[in-house]
């Protein structure tokens, strides 16, 4: 699994700890993530870090500032393995 779909799983994974099921829920209505959470399974077809963002859009637009910061502390262990110009937006 690549460095941004471990973000995602991350991010999902720390949603659902805060919200259950609802993260998976939204997370399934962001365009380009493929995702099969039962096997935890996350893969992303297309611009990478735009899909990173649009999932951190989702969970902001429902629960605010609260859902961004849950999302950078989850993908924080993995930003080191990005340089400065492929980190998403979102988790700047």
């Amino acid at each position: 699994m690549d460095v941004y779909a471990q973000i995602v799983q991350n991010i999902i994974k720390a949603q659902e700890a805060i919200i259950g099921p609802v993260a998976v829920e939204q997370a399934e209505r962001v365009p380009h993530l493929k995702i099969n959470w039962d096997k935890h399974q996350v893969s992303i077809d297309g611009n990478e870090p735009e899909a990173v963002n649009a999932l951190i859009e989702v969970y902001s637009e429902l629960f605010g500032q609260i859902s961004k910061e849950v999302s950078k502390e989850a993908a924080s262990p993995l930003l080191g393995k990005l340089s400065g110009d492929k980190l998403p937006s979102a988790l700047k």
